[in-house]
């Protein structure tokens, strides 16, 4: 007679494996399909416009560029196929090299001065004062203000004369007249001024959010155990900060590299090329010089500069985060 073997009968695989025990159950759970619906092109709607705009005014310009990077542009004649020529003459260009270290000493010198001033307003403004919001307000009005207007109000401060403002201002003291932008000596510092004095209130702003997530009882602690102002800068305030040190690396980086508008406001990349800079220099190739597939790649090569120090960056904060 054969047995009939019921459900009840059938081993566990889960009670077998474990020796034993209760039968857990655990229900597959299958996901449904979203059904797509007019409401779920609405958003894409309202993002359109933005990718629009995006696509026609810089990423078709971009890969236009690239592709111009790889020819020798004559308009009306046709554009001849030269590979990587261009590249190879501007990593040998004098000029080139010249505006390269100009661009990073620019870059160096206008990421730390406003890192240490914008750090030193923060301290200043740090507070729920009322009336502290005005006097954030008036020190944030630099980085709202147009590039272009900063660097024309700025060439007139610096006017070489002994009645100019500035010079007018240090004889007070003493000093001057000094030339300023009409000097080969000071020309690039007096730039990297107008820099600093422009982007510093930005750094502040986003030291202020950092200084805001520091828990106050680590002041506390510290002043109990006799540290001094100095001290709890350095051992509490500093090290909270790293999140925003790196992103005020990143966003300086980007920003010193590819500066353009002030040092062609106040100076042209003059006098005698001492404050020509990457982009000056590339402006000048494309708009003077008529070499269009030079100055394509030009830009092709700070792009790739800026993306990689900026991927660099952070590769570095997510690995000091890891730790």
């Amino acid at each position: 007679m054969t047995a009939v073997r019921t459900v009840s009968d059938t081993p566990d695989v889960g009670s077998t494996a474990s020796g034993g025990g209760a039968v857990e159950t655990h229900p597959v759970r299958r996901r449904r399909r979203r059904r797509l619906t007019g409401a779920t092109f609405i958003p894409w709607l309202f993002l359109l416009p933005a990718a629009l705009i995006f696509l026609v005014f810089k990423f078709i310009p971009m890969a236009e560029g690239i592709r111009l990077s790889l020819f020798e542009v004559r308009p009306f004649l046709g554009d001849i196929f030269v590979g990587f020529k261009n590249y190879a003459t501007i990593l040998q260009d004098e000029k080139f090299l010249t505006a390269s270290w100009h661009t990073l000493v620019l870059a160096g010198g206008q990421t730390l001065g406003a890192m240490l001033i914008g750090f030193f307003l923060a301290l200043l403004l740090e507070g729920h004062t009322k009336s502290l919001w005005f006097v954030r307000s008036a020190v944030f009005l630099p980085v709202v203000a147009a590039t272009a207007v900063i660097g024309e109000i700025w060439r007139l401060f610096f006017y070489p004369a002994p009645e100019g403002f500035l010079n007018e201002v240090i004889s007070w003291v003493g000093l001057g007249p000094w030339e300023y932008i009409h000097d080969t000596d000071t020309s690039l510092v007096s730039v990297m001024f107008v820099g600093i004095w422009k982007h510093a209130p930005y750094d502040m702003v986003l030291i202020l959010a950092g200084l805001a997530g520091i828990d106050r009882q680590q002041y506390e602690a510290a002043a109990i155990d006799g540290a001094s102002t100095l001290q709890r800068i350095w051992n509490v305030t500093l090290p909270a900060l790293r999140p925003v040190v790196t992103i005020l690396l990143t966003l300086a980086a980007i920003r010193g590299l590819r500066v353009f508008t002030e040092v062609y406001v106040l100076t042209g990349g003059g006098p005698a090329g001492s404050t020509d800079v990457w982009m000056t220099r590339v402006y000048t190739t494309a708009f003077e010089q008529s070499e269009a597939g030079l100055a394509s790649a030009g830009s092709v090569l700070l792009f790739l500069v800026t993306l990689i120090l900026t991927v660099s960056v952070q590769w570095y904060r997510r690995r000091k985060e890891a730790r």
